[in-house]
């Protein structure tokens, strides 16, 4: 377990926490044939026990904001998980992150395929990419990523990259061991280790290279003649 995880003190779940999570639940068996819209959030939450007031007042964003609880429900259980995974190398720690991450999933692969398509709509594409943002930093904390530089973004870009078309094969796939999805995963953290190794060699070879910003900058604005 990670430094972090160890320290993280967690506030106790809201109201509106506890509330958006019996909507969820509720949710969930319908929104695998229903898909996730308004009618799905305005059953689940009668279901649920809360009133259409309770539901603007709990989620002013609509059902969207049952997918975000969900993600962020599912990065919280994967968490721990994969910082208590004993891999060493860190592509292995990234292939498995991935996979415990993805597990979280499993049996709601119907509902997690119409959330997939409906975080794809106009309306809730910033959201989606947020929210696979968020998954992304998760793993990259859990496994005790320290970055601050522009590293930090680079790494979660392209992990943002990996999961989400991981994703897609994962919830095509019916065989419960998903072998494709393990291959296709390997294959594209090996892309990835790839590209880290020459942005690495760049790097060391372009340690003395003149500043080219800089240069840019001078001959932009002219050169001080004083």
């Amino acid at each position: 377990m990670t430094e972090e995880t160890q320290t993280r003190s967690d506030p106790p779940p809201t109201r509106a926490d506890r509330a958006r999570a019996a909507m969820l639940a509720e949710a969930l068996p319908e929104a695998a044939f229903e898909g996730w819209n308004e009618a799905t959030l305005r059953r689940a939450a009668e279901a649920a026990g809360y009133s259409e007031g309770e539901v603007q007042l709990y989620c002013p964003g609509g059902v969207l904001d049952l997918l975000e609880t969900w993600s962020r429900n599912a990065d919280e259980a994967a968490r721990e998980a994969i910082a208590a995974n004993g891999a060493n190398r860190i592509r292995d720690k990234v292939t498995q992150a991935v996979l415990i991450r993805l597990e979280q999933y499993a049996g709601e692969e119907e509902a997690a395929g119409r959330a997939r398509a409906r975080l794809l709509l106009p309306d809730a594409v910033d959201r989606g990419a947020r929210l696979l943002w968020s998954t992304s930093d998760m793993i990259w904390r859990a496994i005790g990523d320290r970055s601050t530089d522009a590293n930090f973004y680079s790494k979660r870009a392209i992990l943002s990259g990996v999961y989400a078309s991981t994703l897609a094969i994962w919830l095509d796939e019916r065989d419960p061991d998903k072998p494709k999805t393990r291959e296709f995963l390997d294959r594209r953290i090996d892309n990835v280790m790839q590209f880290e190794k020459v942005k690495g060699q760049w790097r060391k070879a372009s340690a003395n290279f003149p500043d080219l910003a800089g240069l840019a900058s001078t001959l932009r604005y002219g050169f001080d003649r004083r």
